[in-house]
């Protein structure tokens, strides 16, 4: 498992997968330092070895806090396994995921009806204890506040986390690769997603004094508000690109729009320079993006037609 000290005290861990293309694509942030050790999203129960060999390399002895930006399985699905080898670390996550963390056989459920095999090779979610996981709006520790923001959007359970100058972001601001040069960057907008709630979240990111990024698909910048303004706009011209053509009545668009998104969306049409099997794996999650926003149009359409 591939590891690098990206900021002082601040690690990136690569979760890679089993799958074909699933290489730095899922990530957890380890912060550690004298005062305080904390790991931003653990990933999928199948990584969870090999994480915890990872932080044993990094001379981790104790986690004190394992903090949820969410609990879709490929980030919180190993959050028990990883507890208990860790079982003084406190879960900190969104109040309404909490009891699916508790007893996750819905999430389970919904990961499977959702992502497939996908979520089989992730592997199933152990249960943790109530007594381990709770919700706070700022934790107060000796190296400083850890601020907790409620980022609706991705998923409505959504959190982003600020520690000192780094921002933990999770999929608030979609997906991310940094290339050679420039960036290959989509939303992130399953169903359900909703435009307006996504907005107002990253509305309420953009202000704050952050000096790098961390994505849990994949990597960091440190051009913080200017990486947030260019998801906003990037998510905005894909609802925008989506409606357009729904409003034609044409039927299988998915072609079509990834074939218009690429001429219009420059940071999107960057998917060319990542590896082919890279590019595979992103085709699919960039069908679960559009299939979020073509819910959300009709839905919007149909309610509009009513009124």
């Amino acid at each position: 498992m591939i590891h690098s000290l990206v900021a002082p005290n601040l690690y990136l861990i690569s979760l890679d997968q089993k799958l074909i293309g699933f290489r730095n694509f899922i990530s957890a942030w380890l912060y550690k330092s004298e005062e305080i050790t904390f790991l931003v999203d653990p990933g999928p129960r199948y990584s969870v070895n090999q994480l915890i060999k990872t932080l044993k390399e990094i001379g981790v002895k104790q986690i004190d806090y394992i903090l949820l930006t969410h609990i879709h399985i490929d980030h919180a699905g190993g959050t028990g396994a990883l507890l208990e080898h860790f079982p003084k670390a406190r879960i900190i996550c969104h109040p309404r995921a909490i009891g699916h963390m508790i007893s996750p056989e819905r999430l389970w459920q919904g990961s499977l009806k959702a992502v497939g095999k996908i979520a089989e090779s992730y592997g199933e979610i152990i249960p943790i204890s109530a007594s381990a996981i709770d919700f706070r709006n700022r934790i107060d520790t000796e190296a400083g506040e850890i601020k907790i923001f409620e980022t609706p959007g991705h998923a409505i359970h959504h959190l982003c986390f600020q520690f000192q100058n780094y921002l933990f972001a999770g999929e608030v601001a979609g997906v991310t690769h940094c290339l050679k040069e420039g960036i290959y960057a989509r939303p992130a907008t399953p169903p359900k997603f909703k435009l307006e709630t996504s907005l107002a979240s990253l509305d309420r990111i953009i202000p704050l004094d952050a000096s790098m990024i961390c994505f849990g698909h994949y990597g960091f910048r440190k051009d913080v508000k200017a990486t947030l303004k260019r998801s906003r706009e990037q998510l905005t011209l894909w609802v925008e690109i989506v409606q357009n053509q729904l409003e034609t009545g044409e039927e299988n668009l998915k072609n079509k729009i990834i074939a218009i998104l690429k001429k219009e969306d420059a940071a999107f049409a960057n998917m060319k320079y990542l590896p082919e099997d890279i590019q595979q794996r992103e085709i699919y999650f960039v069908g679960n993006s559009l299939n979020g926003i073509k819910e959300y149009l009709q839905e919007k359409l149909n309610y509009h037609t009513q009124e």
